[in-house]
């Protein structure tokens, strides 16, 4: 089986629909339209929608956003987000491609850091991000609608 990392096209909207649903069962089902137009717009910003692409099958993603920033010499700062693996697939190094991939991608736009959030109290998620490379600091708040 070949495995590759690589940058998400719009191609690729049904496969990360599934990741997302695995991720968040229970979210709404978006619209074709929407989620078409959400990935484009994706798609166009600074940064990129990483996929573990396992002999066509997205088995993992990973957005990340570059922000641009008015401390730190104006270098900018990278988001993480919506890192998925297929249940299935878990454990096998797909979701650390595609963190890597983002991590890298962040230091190449002279990120001066990278950062995500985690809502999953698990230490198997801590102990995977870790991994990535990433050390746990500082305190997440939040407000949902």
């Amino acid at each position: 089986m070949a495995f590759i990392t690589r940058s998400a096209t719009i191609e690729d909207l049904d496969g990360l629909l599934a990741l997302y649903r695995d991720l968040n069962p229970s979210d709404p089902q978006l619209s074709p339209d929407i989620a078409q137009a959400r990935l484009t717009a994706l798609l166009a910003m600074p940064g990129n929608v990483f996929v573990g692409d396992l002999d066509g099958l997205l088995v993992s993603t990973a957005t990340l956003f570059i922000l641009p920033n008015m401390t730190r010499g104006g270098r900018p700062y990278g988001l993480i987000e919506n890192v998925v693996s297929l249940s299935t697939y878990r454990g096998q190094g797909f979701g650390k491609a595609v963190v890597t991939a983002a991590i890298k991608v962040g230091q190449q736009a002279d990120c001066y850091k990278v950062m995500l959030m985690t809502g999953r109290p698990d230490p198997a998620v801590y102990a995977f991000y870790q991994a990535c490379g990433m050390t746990a600091s500082k305190q997440g708040f939040q407000i949902r609608f």
